[in-house]
């Protein structure tokens, strides 16, 4: 398209240079939701239990197979602007709730979709993006009166959330197993504040190691270190653990300035060396002083001192990363101390077992026994690496579905019932509008039932039928009557124990619905000519005049 913008009598006036590409009014806005429902028609068919896979190559041939749309989008490398927009879709949705991202992703795809159509029916996009908004208000209202109590005792409930979260993912076939580690998990690290509950995702940490298979998935009620005990003559087991921390070297630090010794005689070098030697011991006695029979160094731990640790029984760990650091004070109460010199036994923490141990050929350490552990470890097993890959993915959308739904305290039948009951009502709301609004709430509701067609459609079902059957038992007042894939009826969700976190799906719409109006506003899309491409110079006496 060309930029020239205007003309002053046959004189042509430029505001871009010739590089630069442009596209406005219907063409922008239909290139951009083209853009858009190309990234939902991509993860549309991993919706649901009985979705399909991905599998994704990188550049270097590296293969991830998964049907989790985080992972897909992620992997994908996006260049449109408005199908990258799709991406934050589900990077929001993934941040703050953790799952339903292809939800999220897919409905925001159908919005754009439906006012495509509209907007070939001369409806401008401020009335659709006006429409939505009110229609986004209507579904929370109606999700947050759907929504069911549940406590952080109700062990049945979550583990059915966690179940339903890996439903379609490998790990399903272990997912009972899965699911009572998940809450397990959960529980330990939930902390009551203000009458609220809050999960730290972060203080659950998943080890993975292929070999085994996915049943012997473990709690670990403590922290696991992918380290081995630095010194063959030192303990491998120690009990009743007192543990230190220390987030500083034990060797003999180098000046920061350069410097030089002289030394002349043999006495000096002697005298030299032993006060190195003093350096280190006197090091290694601050531990053993503190009471401590285990040691987490961050950074190294040179020989003399593993030495003298060895002598004094004590397990020690070198070159322990921040976030193992971070978890072992969680997890055991010590604190970390970045001055060997402060050590004292008041800054120790405690362990009823710390222990090395083989897995899959490399030697892990285990903190288990800690009195009230705020840090846990699932360690996740599985036959090949692709298979550990997607049971820690599956895990990750269990663990946070049960956060998800202790934080809100409610959760939501699924199988797309609420996704019927908010189009039921959304429609019935729709009748209060008139004119040209009242096309684009019911747009939005045609596209909230995109995703109970679409669980259809991915388990090889008449989507039509199953809608229409959905609808009918919404109608008679069956709230919680949803699709049931692997039978292919409509059942209630409630009493199959499929269940969701209402955050979900709150989250979704609102993400979708924001989404899907920021691209509808855009109606010029400029794509500027690189830096050195200059275009051609103005006439002189060319103005920049309005258009």
């Amino acid at each position: 398209m060309s930029n020239k913008v205007a003309q002053l009598g046959a004189q042509p006036i430029f505001i871009l240079s010739e590089s630069a590409m442009r596209s406005r009014g219907r063409d922008a806005q239909g290139n951009n939701i083209a853009a858009a429902k190309a990234v939902a028609d991509a993860v549309r068919t991993t919706l649901g239990p009985k979705g399909m896979d991905k599998m994704l190559i990188d550049s270097i041939g590296d293969i991830v197979i998964t049907n989790d749309g985080a992972t897909i989008l992620d992997q994908m490398q996006i260049e449109h602007p408005a199908a990258k927009m799709m991406v934050e879709v589900a990077k929001t949705q993934d941040e703050e709730v953790g799952d339903g991202t292809t939800t999220a992703v897919v409905i925001a795809g159908e919005l754009l979709k439906n006012a495509g159509e509209l907007i070939a029916q001369n409806i401008h996009p401020t009335v659709i993006t006006k429409g939505y908004r009110a229609a986004k208000e209507k579904s929370i209202q109606i999700l947050q009166e759907m929504g069911i109590d549940v406590s952080v005792d109700d062990d049945e409930k979550l583990e059915q959330i966690a179940g339903t979260a890996m439903t379609g993912k490998s790990a399903e076939k272990a997912s009972k197993e899965l699911a009572a580690v998940a809450v397990k998990a959960v529980k330990m690290v939930a902390e009551a504040k203000d009458g609220k509950v809050s999960v730290d995702a972060l203080d659950i940490r998943i080890k993975k190691k292929q070999g085994g298979s996915i049943s012997d998935t473990e709690l670990v009620e403590g922290v696991v270190i992918d380290k081995e005990v630095v010194h063959s003559a030192m303990p491998k087991r120690v009990e009743n653990a007192r543990i230190a921390l220390v987030n500083s070297e034990f060797e003999i630090k180098k000046t920061e300035i350069d410097s030089k010794i002289d030394i002349d005689t043999p006495e000096k070098l002697q005298s030299f060396l032993d006060a190195e030697e003093r350096s280190l011991k006197d090091m290694a006695q601050k531990v053993i002083d503190s009471g401590a029979n285990v040691l987490f160094c961050q950074k190294g731990i040179d020989d003399l001192p593993q030495h003298y640790l060895a002598k004094a029984g004590i397990l020690a760990i070198r070159r322990a990363s921040e976030s193992d650091m971070k978890a072992l004070s969680k997890s055991t109460g010590a604190k970390i101390v970045s001055n060997i010199k402060e050590l004292s036994k008041e800054d120790l923490g405690y362990a009823g077992l710390v222990y090395e141990k083989k897995i899959a050929g490399d030697e892990m350490v285990f903190v288990e026994k800690c009195k009230k552990p705020k840090a846990v470890t699932i360690l996740v097993r599985g036959g090949t690496e692709h298979v550990v890959d997607e049971v820690e993915r599956a895990l990750q959308d269990a663990i946070k579905d049960v956060s998800a739904t202790l934080e809100l305290g409610k959760f939501v039948p699924g199988g797309g019932a609420p996704e019927i009951e908010v189009s039921k009502n959304v429609r019935k709301f729709a009748e209060t509008f008139s004119g040209k609004e009242q096309l684009a709430i019911n747009a939005f509701a045609d596209a909230i039932e995109s995703i109970p067609r679409s669980l259809a459609e991915n388990a090889g079902l008449d989507p039509i039928d199953k809608l229409t059957a959905l609808i009918s038992e919404h109608e008679k007042g069956g709230k919680s009557f949803g699709l049931d894939v692997v039978s292919g009826d409509t059942k209630d969700m409630l009493k199959s124990g499929v269940i969701e976190p209402l955050k979900i799906k709150l989250q979704a719409i609102k993400s979708a619905e924001e989404a899907a109006e920021m691209i509808l506003r855009i109606d010029d899309v400029i794509s500027a000519g690189k830096a050195e491409e200059s275009g051609p110079t103005p006439p002189p006496g060319g103005g920049m005049n309005d258009y």
